[in-house]
């Protein structure tokens, strides 16, 4: 069951005050992140910040689709669905 893992829909909206779960936009969830869009920044700062949310280790969360766009597919192993969204106060 190690190897169990879901994606996450997100939409992320980066150069915010700080970063948090908003709330759904529609069928994602939305996150605002503090770092900009420029190098990859918003991206590792969005798994960081993720990854910290659901007691996971960095290398279970990843950007799998979306890696330049808003709408991101998240890689999430070792938790299940239901048990992320609680956990980030869904």
């Amino acid at each position: 069951m190690a190897d169990a893992f879901f994606l996450l829909k997100i939409r992320a909206v980066p150069n915010a005050k700080k970063t948090q779960v908003v709330g759904y936009l529609g069928d994602a969830v939305k996150i605002k992140v503090q770092a900009v869009p420029e190098g990859g920044r918003a991206n590792k700062e969005l798994e960081e910040f993720l990854a910290e949310k659901l007691s996971l280790p960095r290398k279970n969360v990843c950007v799998s689709v979306g890696e330049t766009a808003r709408d991101k597919l998240i890689r999430i192993e070792g938790l299940s669905r239901e048990a992320a969204l609680t956990m980030l106060g869904l």
